[in-house]
């Protein structure tokens, strides 16, 4: 499938520029992240002094004593911790991040790996937290994981996490499509006000995982389910969806992995894709 291929390249070279973006902001972040603790205790140090000062030589000069309420001095000393504590927090936001966009820049490996599906699960849902947050629009998306006590799974991390990608997204969209839809054809709160994605792993042979990814949406026409999986095949409005994610998720659990994807859908329930992969690869399965 030529257009398989092409979107392949296209996914390499994202991961390459992924990879690249985050080693260039793991630098920086690290060096910031590493002298943030040293630069609170100097703060400290200093404070103590200035306490040995005051103690020692309460009476000072009104140039000092000046300065001193300038500087709004007792408030600098109580909001400057907090400061630092803040500094922390977000240094350390960014190396989360950071680490997720490595992990599911895998996308260049060229080699299976045994790897933890969890972990490519949990970089995903990362790069996508932006649009899981409430606005004005909708509430928060809530995401309820139920994950099985999975050994290392062997398969293509990038191309795996491309699909889980794929699958959350669209799950998101129908999500957000269903609050819509509900909310112009009914002034009732339906269950879909309270927008929830499942994600479940289990180990159900053996030699068999599966991931399943739900939503509880108003679900897919059965018309529609039927060509999920085509190619250019999209429910999305012109411009939003080219109709590839999908198809090429179909491709790369079945002819790359081995596998099977499944999409069970119940309208006004919602949504589930079930992923069902070998834990390990027949090695007769070749690289196109």
């Amino acid at each position: 499938m030529p257009t398989y291929l092409i979107q392949s390249e296209k996914m390499s070279s994202l991961g390459q520029l992924v990879a690249g973006v985050a080693h260039e902001i793991n630098n920086p972040v690290s060096f910031i992240y590493g002298n943030i603790s040293p630069a609170d205790e100097y703060t400290k140090n200093l404070f103590s002094l200035l306490d040995l000062y005051q103690r020692h030589y309460p009476q000072s000069v009104k140039a000092i004593q000046e300065f001193a309420d300038l500087i709004e001095l007792d408030f600098l000393r109580s909001d400057l911790p907090k400061l630092f504590q803040s500094m922390m927090m977000g240094a350390e936001r960014i190396r989360e991040i950071v680490l997720s966009l490595r992990t599911f820049s895998r996308l260049d490996e060229a080699e299976m790996k045994r790897v933890d599906i969890h972990e490519g699960i949990d970089s995903t849902m990362m790069i996508i937290q932006s649009r899981l947050k409430g606005t004005d629009q909708r509430p928060k998306i809530e995401v309820i994981k139920e994950y099985g006590n999975l050994p290392l799974v062997e398969y293509y991390a990038g191309q795996l996490n491309q699909v889980f990608m794929n699958i959350l997204v669209n799950a998101i969209d129908a999500l957000e499509d269903s609050l819509v839809i509900s909310r112009w054809t009914t002034k009732k709160r339906l269950k879909t006000d309270n927008p929830r994605i499942y994600i479940r792993t289990q180990l159900l042979t053996p030699n068999q995982v599966t991931i399943g990814i739900a939503d509880n949406g108003l679900g897919i026409p059965e018309d529609a389910k039927k060509q999920l999986f085509d190619p250019f095949f999209t429910t999305k409005p012109v411009g939003q969806g080219t109709g590839m994610g999908l198809a090429i998720s179909h491709q790369i659990i079945t002819e790359r992995h081995g596998g099977s994807l499944e999409c069970i859908s119940q309208p006004g329930v919602g949504t589930e894709f079930i992923i069902c992969i070998p834990l390990i690869q027949q090695r007769q399965i070749s690289n196109p």
